[in-house]
């Protein structure tokens, strides 16, 4: 009995372990969450935990029906009979387990390999068309060593760095590039950007090519950023036009430079729905990253953006959190003597401005105390004489039908009772009649 208690509470602690270190969905950031959907199915991840808390319940299980045979085993040769069975029962559950234990095991692996990101704090989000020099960008203005290579796609996870500005830490994300195609046609690298977009608190760097190395022309960039503008909502947005020492934007076409000014509308556009200046010209900036023209200005600006937008989020957030106590509402006005606290403004009525309706005299050229009858006491003792002749009847059936099967010692304390209770309601009514006169 005791091998087989003490197998099956080992096999439970690990289990249990497993179970309880996995993170729950619903617990953690929806960025994380996201993530974790990208990388893995999160209803195979659900399952796969779901099979171990099952197994857990039938080890348990069957440690308690073996158990109880144990108890009752006539020989040593059955005892340890039973006991062989019980550890070999529990041993096929756990092998059953095979494939959940392999799949959580990779999961495990690849959120070991998930950067470690605040989704909470300071956050500078670059994102664009694959090559168009984010990993460059990132290198110079953090401490962050990114591969930069002359290829698309060199960036295949999120890399994080992190960069000082006015006393400050921010941290500086590098999505993967993304492709201007079909959202169900995006690969798991360029999802990793669309969940950093969709759920980061933080200020976007669209990053366009000027020259066109990047493999891309800039309608296709334009096109990639009206596709994905919706993910820019709420979000303080600078177009960085990137590669200026080989292409500077006063030197591109006419049509290319339209396309241009129409993203800087689009910036311009979502800066004014957060409160923003109308006239601020730092929707649109321009830098090279090989000679390092403008990085810092860049950088300054998407902080400062940032910086601004997170105070003024924050004294909202004050506004709306302060409510106002009676206290504040007589020192406004006039203080203690002078402000009378009104107890209306908390009645539940259709309509709010009902709560300051003052009952009438004179209505419709009639005072309202006419409408009062006067002699409403004397109908209310009618009424009420009435329902004691009427109560008085119905008890009186009772008792003719009680009478037969109450011996008589039953029907006097039934009789008493009666009384009492008559007696009980008259007084009551009396006190009632007084308090309204």
């Amino acid at each position: 009995m005791h091998k087989v208690t003490y197998t099956q509470q080992n096999f439970h602690e690990k289990l249990s372990t497993i179970i309880e270190e996995f993170p729950r969905l619903d617990r953690i950031h929806p960025f994380y969450g996201d993530l974790l959907h990208v990388l893995c199915n999160n209803d195979h991840y659900k399952l796969s935990l779901g099979q171990i808390n099952t197994a857990r319940d039938l080890i348990g299980k069957i440690s308690k029906d073996y158990v109880k045979l144990l108890k009752y085993g006539d020989s040593l040769y059955r005892c340890k009979a039973l006991k062989v069975a019980a550890v070999g029962r529990m041993c096929t559950v756990i092998k059953r387990l095979g494939p959940s234990l392999a799949y959580l095991e990779q999961i495990r692996q690849h959120m070991a390999r998930l950067p470690s990101i605040d989704p909470n704090t300071r956050t500078i989000l670059i994102c664009g068309y694959p090559n168009v020099g984010k990993s460059s960008f990132i290198n110079k203005i953090t401490r962050a060593d990114v591969d930069v290579q002359p290829y698309a796609f060199t960036t295949k996870s999120l890399f994080v760095g992190h960069t000082d500005y006015k006393y400050l830490q921010y941290q500086v994300i590098d999505t993967p590039g993304i492709l201007d195609r079909p959202f169900e046609d995006r690969n798991i690298i360029e999802m990793r950007s669309i969940t950093a977009l969709a759920h980061l608190r933080a200020i976007v760097l669209f990053f366009l090519d000027m020259s066109g190395s990047c493999g891309y022309s800039i309608a296709q960039q334009a096109a990639l950023f009206h596709s994905i503008k919706s993910l820019f909502m709420n979000k303080p947005l600078i177009v960085v036009c990137n590669k200026t020492d080989l292409q500077p934007l006063d030197s591109i076409s006419e049509e290319d430079k339209k396309l241009v000014m129409d993203m800087k509308a689009e910036a311009l556009k979502i800066l004014i729905g957060q409160g923003g200046d109308p006239t601020e010209e730092g929707v649109l900036l321009t830098m090279s990253t090989l000679t390092e023209d403008g990085v810092i200005t860049v950088k300054n600006a998407a902080c400062e953006r940032l910086l601004n937008q997170r105070v003024e989020a924050k004294a909202e957030k004050e506004m709306e959190e302060k409510r106002k106590l009676e206290r504040d509402l007589k020192d406004e006005n006039g203080g203690a003597g002078v402000y009378s606290a009104s107890l209306m403004k908390h009645y539940i009525l259709e309509h709010d401005e009902w709560k300051k309706d003052i009952v009438p005299e004179i209505q419709d050229g009639h005072n309202v105390y006419d409408f009062v009858d006067p002699d409403i006491l004397n109908r209310l003792e009618e009424i009420e004489r009435e329902e004691d002749l009427w109560q008085e009847q119905e008890e009186d059936e009772d008792l003719d039908m009680d009478v037969v099967e109450l011996t008589q010692e039953e029907q006097e304390a039934l009789t008493k009772i009666r009384k009492k209770k008559s007696l009980l309601i008259q007084q009551h009514r009396i006190k009632k009649r007084t308090k309204t006169t």
